[in-house]
This record gives C-alpha cells, sequence and structure tokens, in this order.
C-alpha cells in the first residue's frame, strides 16, 4: 500500500469511527468491511455495492462516506428509500451521525420549498426521496441542478431495481436510471437480500450507469441470535389458534406476517377478542396511523403488529423478539427480508413458519402480476394513439383490470414507451419491444423459488443453512438451533389448545364482511353517472376464510349445493344485520346467474326462515360475464344477460337480493339497479362468500 492509499484508507477509518461513536456509543469499533466499503466509495466516481445481513451497519458505511466527503467541500448525499417508515428512521438516524438530513416524500409537500431552499444554500448534507418523486414535475424539474452537484448516490434495498429481486419496483429502477446518468458522483447500493443473480444484475447496472467497475462486499447471512422454525400441517384455523397461544410465551414484541390485507385485518381482531394487545399494518392505511403503529410496536406498547409485507424493509426496532409468518411468502429471499427483522440486538429471538396448502395460489397471483404480457402492451399502446389518457380510460378501452394496468404501465414507463404528466399517460413514440427470453425466464426463476419455499416448509434441511443457500451465501453452515436441528417447536408445540381453537371458529364464524355498493358506472356503458343500485350488502366469508375452508370448498366444488352450516351462517347474519335496519325487507330476490341454482336454493331458505315470499323474477340470456377483466366489458355484458319479468310484481319496501357468490359486485349492481327501475325501494345484498 503506497503513502496515498494508507492516507485514503485513515480518512476512512477516522471518519468511520466518528460516525459510529455517536451511533452506537464511544466503546463501538467498526467490521473491517465497513471501513473498506467507506474507502472504496470515497474513489472519484466509484461505483460499489454492498450486500451484508440486517443489522450489519450498511447505513454507518453511508452516513460515514457523507461525513468524509462533506469535510472536503462537496456536494451532499442522495439517498432514494422506497419506504417512509424507513426514511424516517433514516433521518433520525443520520442527524444521530452528526448530519443534517431532510426527506422529500409524498406526506411532506409543504415543506418542499423550505427543503430546496436549504438545498441551495448548501445547509443540508443528506437529501432523503421516495423512488415516485421522479414522477413528481416538481422534483423532477430540480433534479438535474441536483445532480450536479452531489457528491454520494445512495441506492438503498437495491434488490427493487432488479427485475430478479424479489420485490422488484419498476418506478424504483425508474429513477435510479435516472441518477446513474451522472458522470460524477459516487454511487452506493446496499441491501440484505440478494442471491448472486440479483448482485450481478445490480452491479451491472451501477456499471452502465457509467461506473468503470463495481466493487462488491458481500458477508454471511447467517444470524445467530435467530432460532427458526417451522409447525407444519396446520389448518387456517389452527393458525389462529396457535397464534393466540403462542403470544402468552413469545419473547418481547414482534411482528406477525400474513399474506393479504383481509387477513391482517381478521387476524388483528381475533388476537384482540383474545385480550392481547395487537394493531393490524398494511398498506391500506394512512401514513399517520402507520407511523403510531410503528411506534407502538418500537416502544413495545403492543405484543405484535399483524403486517403485510409493507412492515419490512428499514423498519428499525434492534430488540424485535419474534417473526411469524402465517403462510410463506413466495420466495426464500422475501422470507429472509422478513424475519430478519428479528434478533438484531438481543441473544434470542424466534422466527416461525405457518405454513398452508392455500399459499400457492396467492403465490401465483403476485408471480404473474408483474410480468408485462405483449398483447395486452399493445392493445395498452393502441388505446394512448397520440393522445393523453387517464388510467380511468385506458382501463374502460382495453378491459385491463386497474391493477395488472397499473403495473405494466410503470413497467412501460422504465422501458420510455409511456410517460406521465400529472394523472395523464401518453405514448412516447418509442417501440415496445417485449423480450420474451428475460420475462420467460424470470418466470422460471419464481417457479424455482417458489420450489425452494415449499422445500423449506417442509423442512428439508437446516433452515438457517436452507436459506443461506438459497440466497447464495459464501458459508452456509448447519446452525444447530433450528426446529429440524433441534426437533423442537416454540410453545404450543405442533398443536394448539382446544379452547383456543373453539375461541377462533367461534370468534370468525361471527364476524360479518360488508360488501360496499359501487358508486359510479363506468364509461362507454348503457347506464351513467352515479348509481342507484343496493344500498347495502353484507356476506358470510370473505376470501379464504379460515372459520369456513371447508365449507368454501364444498361450495366451489359443488355447484348447486349449499353446505347447510353456510345456511345456517346466512341466517345468523342476516339477524345480526338486521338491528340495524331502518325496515324490514318484503320480499327475498335469487340473484341473476348463468347457473342460479345455489342462488335459488339460498334465497328458499331465507325465505323460509324469515317469512318472506321469494319472488324469482330474473332471468340470464347467454353465457357468464368475462372475468379478470376491466369494469366496462363486465358491465355491458350484465346489461345484455340479465332480464327481469315484465311483469314481475314486487311488493313495495325493501328487497332482500341474496346470492351464492359475490366478486366484483357488478352483477349485485346491475341487478339491483334492474329492481330499483322496477319501483324496489331499497335493495340489500346478502352473499355466502365475498371474493377478493
Amino acid at each position: 500500500m503506497n503513502t496515498r492509499q494508507a492516507e485514503d484508507c485513515a480518512f476512512a477509518q477516522d471518519h468511520m469511527n466518528t460516525v459510529l461513536a455517536r451511533l452506537a456509543g464511544p466503546g463501538a469499533t467498526p467490521r473491517p468491511d465497513q471501513v473498506d466499503a467507506v474507502h472504496a466509495v470515497l474513489q472519484p466516481a466509484s461505483r460499489v455495492l454492498v450486500v451484508q445481513a440486517t443489522g450489519w451497519g450498511k447505513s454507518a458505511v453511508y452516513w460515514a462516506a457523507t461525513h468524509a466527503i462533506r469535510s472536503t467541500g462537496a456536494g451532499p448525499t442522495l439517498v432514494v428509500s422506497p419506504l417512509l417508515a424507513l426514511m424516517r428512521d433514516q433521518v433520525s438516524a443520520a442527524e444521530r451521525a452528526g448530519l443534517k438530513a431532510a426527506t422529500v416524500n409524498s406526506t411532506n409537500i409543504d415543506d418542499w420549498d423550505e427543503v430546496f431552499q436549504r438545498l441551495d444554500d448548501d445547509a443540508i448534507d443528506v437529501l432523503l426521496v421516495s423512488p415516485e418523486r421522479l414522477g413528481n414535475p416538481r422534483f423532477a424539474a430540480r433534479l438535474g441542478a441536483l445532480l450536479a452537484r452531489v457528491g454520494l448516490i445512495v441506492i438503498d434495498e437495491a434488490h427493487c431495481i432488479s427485475d430478479w429481486g424479489f420485490d422488484f419496483r419498476p418506478d424504483y429502477q425508474r429513477l435510479a436510471r435516472a441518477l446513474l446518468s451522472t458522470p460524477h458522483a459516487s454511487v452506493l447500493a446496499t441491501t440484505a437480500t440478494a442471491n448472486e443473480r440479483v448482485t450481478l444484475d445490480i452491479g451491472r447496472q451501477l456499471q452502465a450507469g457509467g461506473g468503470a467497475g463495481t466493487v462488491t462486499f458481500r458477508g454471511t447471512l447467517a444470524r445467530t441470535s435467530l432460532t427458526l422454525s417451522v409447525v407444519p400441517g396446520l389448518s387456517p384455523l389452527q393458525r389462529y389458534a396457535w397464534i393466540a397461544d403462542a403470544l402468552a410465551q413469545l419473547p418481547g414484541s414482534g411482528i406477525v406476517y400474513v399474506l393479504t390485507v383481509a387477513e391482517a385485518e381478521r387476524l388483528t381482531a381475533f388476537l384482540r377478542s383474545c385480550g392481547h394487545a395487537v394493531d393490524a399494518y398494511s398498506g391500506q392505511i394512512d401514513a399517520d396511523t402507520r407511523l403510531k403503529v410503528e411506534e407502538r410496536l418500537r416502544h413495545n406498547q403492543v405484543k405484535a403488529v399483524v403486517a403485510t409485507s409493507a412492515l419490512g424493509m428499514g423498519y428499525d426496532k434492534p430488540d424485535l423478539g419474534f417473526c411469524v409468518h402465517v403462510g410463506s411468502p413466495s420466495t426464500p429471499v422475501a422470507y429472509y427480508q422478513q424475519v430478519g427483522r428479528a434478533g438484531r440486538a438481543v441473544a434470542h429471538a424466534e422466527g416461525v413458519l405457518l405454513p398452508s396448502d392455500a399459499d400457492e395460489r396467492i403465490w401465483d397471483y403476485f408471480a404473474t402480476a408483474s410480468i408485462p404480457d405483449p398483447t395486452t402492451a399493445a392493445k395498452v399502446l393502441k388505446s394512448l394513439g397520440g393522445d393523453e389518457r387517464s388510467l380511468i380510460e385506458i382501463e374502460a378501452d382495453t378491459g385491463v383490470r386497474r391493477g395488472r394496468l397499473e403495473a405494466l404501465l410503470k413497467i412501460l414507463a422504465v422501458e420510455g414507451v409511456v410517460d406521465k404528466d400529472g394523472s395523464a399517460w401518453r405514448a412516447t413514440g418509442v417501440p415496445y419491444e417485449h423480450d420474451t427470453a428475460k420475462w420467460t425466464a424470470l418466470a422460471q426463476v419464481r417457479q424455482q423459488e417458489a420450489g425452494i419455499m415449499r422445500q423449506y416448509a417442509h423442512g428439508a434441511g437446516c433452515l438457517m443453512a436452507y436459506l443461506q443457500t438459497a440466497l447464495d451465501d459464501p458459508s452456509p453452515a448447519p446452525c444447530g438451533r433450528c426446529s429440524v436441528c433441534t426437533g423442537h417447536v416454540p410453545f404450543p408445540g405442533l398443536t394448539p389448545s382446544q379452547d383456543k381453537l373453539i375461541a377462533a371458529r367461534n370468534f370468525l364464524r361471527g364476524m360479518d364482511v360488508d360488501i360496499e355498493p359501487r358508486k359510479r358506472w363506468p364509461a362507454g356503458v348503457g347506464r351513467k353517472g352515479t348509481i342507484r343500485g343496493f344500498d347495502a350488502g353484507r356476506a358470510v366469508a370473505f376470501a379464504d376464510d379460515p372459520g369456513w375452508v371447508a365449507e368454501l370448498q364444498a361450495l366451489r366444488l359443488a355447484p348447486g349445493e349449499v353446505p347447510p352450516d353456510l345456511l345456517a351462517g346466512a341466517v345468523a347474519t342476516l339477524g345480526r344485520w338486521a338491528k340495524t335496519w331502518p325496515a324490514r325487507p318484503v320480499c327475498v330476490v335469487p340473484l341473476p346467474a348463468p347457473d342460479m341454482a345455489a342462488n335459488r336454493l339460498l334465497a328458499e331458505h331465507i325465505a323460509r326462515k324469515g317469512r318472506l315470499p321469494l319472488h324469482d323474477v330474473f332471468s340470464w340470456r347467454g353465457g357468464p360475464a368475462p372475468d379478470d377483466t376491466a369494469s366496462t366489458p363486465v358491465v355491458a355484458h350484465l346489461e345484455s344477460a340479465m332480464r327481469l319479468a315484465g311483469d314481475a310484481q314486487l311488493p313495495n319496501g325493501p328487497v332482500l337480493l341474496v346470492a351464492s357468490t359475490v366478486r366484483t359486485r357488478w352483477a349485485a349492481t346491475v341487478a339491483a339497479a334492474l329492481l330499483r327501475e322496477q319501483g324496489a325501494s331499497q335493495v340489500l345484498v346478502l352473499a355466502l362468500h365475498l371474493q377478493p
């Protein structure tokens, strides 16, 4: 090592020591790779990738590098961060490290002018932004000037910029590409969850942005403080009961991960009924509520937060005592990222997986949702033509459902094929070239990763070593602590208590599900404007409801038949709902469908139990309504297929419209509109199963 290199290393060491002392106390000593990473970042226009386990200290590397760069008079650091919760924690950590930090995100728009002014005054050391800011004209207009000044760009949670990453985000990749175009600033990418394929892809993207080569620091992913377990073979109801038992003994406070928003809300309600202090957390709750829940967990004011993957990357609670998964994530990388929240600064933490046979249906949906279909892409581009169109207009014109359409437009935007101005999309004129080989390979990789998670859930070997191998850890080894190595699983063991099992069944079967009325007719159908349809609706069960698993399966497998327990559940639901009615229904009407047998059977049962007249006044012409498509073609088909008898004589008063299954709510909406047009004063909808 020559004199200049020795001086550079000492410079990096000094700033790492200073920052680490502020963050962790005067006795803290840096890891060797931390100093080496800072030294690498300080080289002119460097490209550095750090892949290290959660809790290793990746953020300390970029705070120390920023501290060093700013001491030389260079510009501020720009940190791209994918989650608001992560940005809040990073601002706090940067300030503890002695840096002046600010953020520009969707929740502090009123503060942007002040932040931009502080940037102009060189009074900010670190600016944190979210990936979506590139689509905001105010931020985009300042990006060029900002990139000319920054000394360092940090892409945190960098697996999100890789097509191969478990949590690929097109917005994030698009912003990263724009930032990497700067020839002057160094770039540091960090992640705890990248296998070899993702690592190589990130490295290639960093180099494509102008770097001569990417320096990668990669360490072991083993976590000695984390004890992993799998509890196999539990039914959905048993999993609820298992958690209710386990929360009484699991250490400290923790996170219970679920795969869907509905599951988070449902499990939270049950655990609260058992006396546990728990909160729900998902991407559908507002930012203020998310912050409150995060703080309650951070200060141990709750035993657990029942969360979707929205609570994951970057959430900073080092003493998290456990992480339980109700259902498997689709990839070992995603699982490691979430379970790695626990045990960062405690000697022992539990990571427990409660797998289910139903998990793979959810995996399949998310695996295909983010892979573009070339036929659909061509349809969307044809719809855009040379005009600007809103998302609603494109949806109505193409028949592509909202969620898939949004995902496709983001991918097309990354490719430069479309652009967004405010709420309007337009084609740029760049042709879309579908990379069949790439997307086919990605689909195959996701199938392979699902297979790995399937084997993990079956306990195919040491669980920690299995995750290390799946993530291409250079030194996997048996941990000696997991349920496969020891043959032991945490309390309550392989089966929950009978009293919690009964409590779960009774609670879940007593939960009513609201069916929200549709508000407005879609463009391109016969009816226009505000909908005058059904006023309110209730369902016995929603999605894969743990309280009704066997009955819902029987309903699917035997069309035209209804299990007796579901019929009894419908009567019980009506009994609870009736307490809120201003007036009792005057008759029961089965919802029209291509096969009305189950709807008629349910209507007959309700009419008999409620001593109400049954009016079978609808008929159906033609085939079923199109599935997995936008609202316009669905409603257009329903308007042509449903017929209300011209001589139908309905009693004066509210009508109860009943169905075995409701999914899009459009069939119930069109039928209710016909009933209202026939003179019904009100329409109420009762369904056995509300599908997502």
